[in-house]
C-alpha cells in the first residue's frame, strides 16, 4: 500500500476538514454511514480514505476505497471529487 509523505497526509485533512465538511459528509452517507451526521476525514493512502463518522450510535471508522489505487498527490483531489459525484447520483 502506498503511503504519502505526513506533510500531504497533514494538508489534505486540514484542508478537508476545515473546507470540506458537507462534501465529507456526503461521501459518508452515500459509502455505510447513511444516518451519519458528521464525518471528518483521518487518513488517506494510496488505497483509501478514512473517516471517523459519528452516528446516532456513536462514533466509528470508515474506510472508502478509491476507484483504484493511487500514489500521486494531484490523484488524491480526483478520487475524493469522484467519491463526491458517485455520491450524488447514488
Amino acid at each position: 500500500m502506498h503511503t504519502f509523505p505526513d506533510d500531504v497526509v497533514t494538508a489534505v485533512l486540514r484542508h478537508m476538514n476545515d473546507d470540506h465538511n458537507d462534501d465529507s459528509l456526503v461521501i459518508v452517507r452515500a459509502n455505510g454511514a447513511p444516518d451519519a451526521s458528521r464525518a471528518r476525514m483521518t487518513r488517506i493512502d494510496g488505497e483509501a480514505g478514512t473517516w471517523v463518522v459519528t452516528t446516532p450510535k456513536g462514533e466509528r471508522e470508515l474506510r472508502v476505497a478509491w476507484s483504484t489505487p493511487i500514489t500521486k498527490r494531484a490523484e488524491i483531489r480526483r478520487e475524493i471529487v469522484l467519491l463526491h459525484e458517485e455520491a450524488l447520483i447514488s
